[in-house]
């Protein structure tokens, strides 16, 4: 038996994880991860509490070191509280604050693999940190990040999960179980029949007694996996993850995507780029002819892109690749856009042409375009790619963007995408955005993920005047109203307040970091859909670098929220990929900084005196 055991703080967690460790009948050994500190009385007395209310036949081992005790007791029971002390503790000592938390994969990693090989029972005790205040800060942010992809983990090889929620215990379904029904605006569907609790649970054979917060629910649900921690998506005829739906009756090739993946809304874990190989460039950059620092931020993209590669020095970008998603948006009807929507094809086909802005700034970078049709209006004969979804995305400020079948198509397609990109040997990725509306479901995404409001960062997208702001501001509080229950679920944003093409970009940028390529961001609807894809594929944005900064207010705010700074500052707002495409050589520069500048001994020149 192994059982992951969730929850916020003062949750009722800990009592319930020890009623269960103390039903298996078996000697229990409590690994205690939180440490007295003198100069804080309150978590001493904390600590103290937790250790008095334990049965005094206990063992107690104050440790990080869990591998090494599930190895140590293979036939006992096996109580940790709790994970995220756990890792707090690994990261101060490993100074995993600084790196993104690469310094601590390989524990997590060895954790996560005793888990799995252990035979005995086992009770594990993780915060969920969507129930917890967490500072808005970078550290607090990766906290966030890396407790929720553990939480992910671990469920993945437990037999059960349960989430304590004010000392009730509520199991956390199976895949393919039915879903929870939805209770998000909109939808008000009644709560399930809550379990009978006519006798008292029984886990590994043993009668459990009730907890100290007096609940009798049993734990002992099956197979919890990482999806099961995730939010429902929000509707309520929508596919569970991995059950099966009818077939969809459109021809659109998009819709078969999901087919090439387990579960196109869930992501493996993504490993961030080499902390060893950027220590390594960072002191080949001490060693070249300069003062050390002297070339500013080429210095740190160098040591960025050479950990990306995994290599020092970097290998030149051979096949750098944009690929501009296209979509039209139902909201554009409603007068928030200063061009008519059938502007997109003739853009999209202007850029295949080699017309556009993106095409000549491509072909000066040494970069190739890809357009893909997500979600246009209207088609050219033969299409532009073969991953459309639909034709235009709802209007987001009366309805939904998207179907529940087609918003898990859009994310399967970008990721796609990315898959047929890296696979054909690219080895740095750009994403860009074509449609006409699109700046409002990007505005509305991030106001509500930074907690911004509208008339903050509502910008002139194609050139709108003051009327058209003021119907553009009135349609982003809509959909925001919409989608206000969604903010923990980012499959459920997109379908609601996105699009096709925003969904392809999230999916697109989070499957870029999983298979370890590095992207360069373009502006604000990118940096939306980036803002999504981080929440799909937490760590992704370890991969991206922002390529500029949009003079679209709703840009600044995003970047922010992702700690990205941008390599140029020239007040852009075209889209189409274009700014970052724009930053690509000093990309180049950077490479060619580390891998063609001579050092001091290679040169002849004195070093510092």
């Amino acid at each position: 038996m192994r059982l992951l055991v969730l929850g916020g703080t003062r949750s009722g967690k800990s009592a319930h994880a020890e009623s269960v460790a103390e039903a298996t009948g078996a000697d229990v050994v409590y690994v205690a991860t939180a440490r007295p500190d003198h100069d804080d009385a309150e978590m001493t007395a904390r600590i103290a509490a937790h250790r008095d209310r334990r049965p005094a036949e206990w063992s107690t081992e104050e440790t990080d070191e869990i591998p090494r005790v599930l190895a140590d007791h293979p036939a006992d029971t096996v109580l940790v509280d709790d994970l995220g002390g756990w890792l707090t503790r690994r990261m101060d000592a490993t100074l995993g604050w600084t790196d993104g938390g690469a310094a601590v994969s390989d524990e997590v990693d060895a954790l996560v693999s005793a888990v799995a090989a252990h035979p005995g029972s086992l009770v594990l005790v993780s915060p969920e940190v969507g129930l917890g205040v967490v500072p808005d800060t970078l550290s607090g942010r990766l906290f966030s990040d890396l407790v929720g992809s553990l939480n992910r983990r671990l469920a993945e090889v437990c037999d059960s999960a349960v989430l304590v929620v004010a000392g009730r215990v509520l199991p956390l379904s199976s895949p393919g179980a039915p879903a929870a029904a939805d209770r998000s605006p909109g939808h008000p569907a009644s709560p399930a029949p809550a379990h009978p609790a006519a006798s008292a649970p029984t886990v590994g054979g043993a009668t459990a007694p009730a907890g100290a917060t007096g609940d009798t629910t049993d734990p002992q649900v099956s197979g919890g996996t990482a999806r099961d921690l995730e939010p429902e998506t929000g509707a309520q005829d929508e596919p569970g993850p991995g059950s099966e739906s009818a077939p969809p009756t459109h021809d659109f090739p998009g819709l078969a995507d999901v087919a090439h993946y387990d579960d196109p809304v869930t992501f493996p874990p993504v490993h961030p780029p080499s902390h060893t190989v950027g220590d390594e460039a960072r002191a080949r950059q001490l060693v070249l002819t300069k003062p050390s620092g002297s070339l500013g931020r080429l210095e740190e993209l160098g040591v960025w892109i050479s950990s990306c590669q995994g290599t020092c020095p970097p290998r030149p970008l051979d096949r750098a690749r944009v690929v501009v998603f296209a979509g039209d948006h139902g909201v554009a009807e409603n007068g928030v856009s200063a061009y008519p929507r059938e502007v997109t094809l003739q853009m999209a086909d202007n850029i295949v042409g080699g017309g556009a802005a993106v095409s000549v700034l491509a072909r000066a970078a040494r970069a190739t375009v890809r357009v893909a049709d997500m979600s246009m209006s209207a088609e050219r004969p033969g299409g532009l790619d073969d991953h459309k979804i639909r034709r235009s995305s709802g209007s987001i400020d009366r309805e939904d963007a998207l179907s529940p079948d087609e918003v898990r198509a859009a994310i399967a397609a970008g990721r796609r995408i990315a898959d047929e990109e890296v696979d054909s040997g690219a080895d740095l990725l750009i994403a860009g955005d074509l449609g006409i509306g699109n700046t409002t479901p990007a505005t509305v995404i991030t106001c509500l993920v930074t907690g911004r409001e509208p008339v903050e960062l509502v910008g002139r997208g194609t050139g709108i005047d003051d009327v058209g702001w003021m119907r553009k501001t009135a349609a982003i509080r809509d959909a925001m109203f919409r989608a206000s229950g969604d903010l923990r679920d980012p499959v459920a944003m997109l379908r609601r307040v996105a699009g096709a093409d925003l969904a392809a970009m999230a999916g697109f940028l989070a499957q870029a970091a999983i298979r370890k390529t590095p992207c360069i961001l373009d502006g604000a609807v990118v940096t939306a859909a980036a803002l999504l894809a981080e929440s799909l594929a937490p760590g992704a944005r370890q991969w991206w670098v922002a390529g500029h900064r949009s003079a679209e207010p709703a840009h600044s705010a995003a970047l922010t929220y992702l700690s990205l700074e941008p390599i140029l500052e020239h007040s852009m707002r075209l889209g189409e990929g274009s700014g970052a495409v724009a930053a690509l050589p000093t990309v180049h520069a950077a490479i060619a900084i580390l891998t063609e500048m001579a050092t001091f001994a290679d040169a002849g020149v004195s070093g510092k005196a």
